[in-house]
This record gives C-alpha cells, sequence and structure tokens, in this order.
C-alpha cells in the first residue's frame, strides 16, 4: 500500500500577474506595507529594514530579487514576514491571495521554464484547478549569507 504524502498548507501570493507559494510553517505574519528603513551598501532587491514587534527586520523586495519590472506599491500590495533558519526576512508582493492545502506529493519538479524566475529559486509546482502555482525555495531566494553579511 502506498503511503499517502505528507498534508500541508501553501500560502498563495501573487508576482507581477503570476500565483507563487510558499510553505504555511515559513511565514510568521502577512503585513500591510510600512516605513522601510534604507541600509547602505546591500544589493539592490534589499530594501531596507523594519522595525517589526521590536525585531529588526530585513525587507526584500520580490519583483527586484526575480528580475521583473518594478512597480509602485498598491493598496494590496504585502509583507510577508518569513523564517528561515532562524532570521526572520519580509518579502514585498503584490497581493497576498489565500491559503491552499495540499499533500506533498502534489508538488511537481518545476519544468525548465517558469515564467520569468529562474529555476534555482523554484521548488516545483502546484496544480490546483486551473491555477499553477510556483512554489519557491526560500533559502535560495534568500542567499542567506548575504543577509547575514
Amino acid at each position: 500500500m502506498q503511503e499517502i504524502g505528507q498534508k500541508m498548507k501553501l500560502i498563495i501570493f501573487e508576482l507581477n500577474g503570476e500565483e507563487y507559494a510558499i510553505p504555511v510553517q515559513q511565514i510568521r505574519s502577512i503585513e500591510k506595507l510600512m516605513h522601510i528603513t534604507r541600509v547602505p551598501n546591500v544589493a539592490s532587491y534589499i530594501k531596507g529594514v523594519i522595525n517589526l514587534r521590536g525585531v529588526i527586520t530585513p525587507i526584500v523586495d520580490l519583483r527586484s530579487r526575480f528580475g521583473m519590472e518594478e512597480t509602485a506599491p498598491s493598496g494590496s500590495s504585502r509583507m510577508i514576514i518569513t523564517v528561515v533558519e532562524d532570521l526572520e526576512v519580509g518579502f514585498i508582493v503584490d497581493a497576498a491571495n489565500d491559503v491552499v492545502d495540499i499533500t506533498e506529493d502534489e508538488i511537481e519538479p518545476a519544468p525548465e521554464v517558469v515564467g520569468s524566475v529562474e529555476n534555482k529559486y523554484v521548488k516545483g509546482v502546484v496544480k490546483i484547478d486551473k491555477r499553477l502555482f510556483v512554489c519557491l525555495d526560500l533559502d535560495e531566494v534568500l542567499l542567506l549569507q548575504e543577509l547575514k553579511g
């Protein structure tokens, strides 16, 4: 008898009209945009830091990180605060859409070309009904050594 894949929840968010996913267990909170303090001499996709409930949190613009055209934030723009290797990092996204339940075996390997996001950032893709979500690998997206200095 085949074992059923482990259940997991994904937060679905939007960037440049495409839907992406991050496992819920890596997310601390979803926040409205707030003032970001610029930090000199950091990668261009790191927009700065915020003080979120007493924790200094670096903020990454995912559009910039993925080489997409940067746009002015809208009313639906959000910061998804994640935790990777005990480091809190916020991602600016166009919108945080919803939460979906999947099993791990529903994540398919990423095809060679996934929109405009480099394959190294992609864990796989999930198809639910007519929707397709690109599951991101936060370790690769962050390149933690860049944030830790």
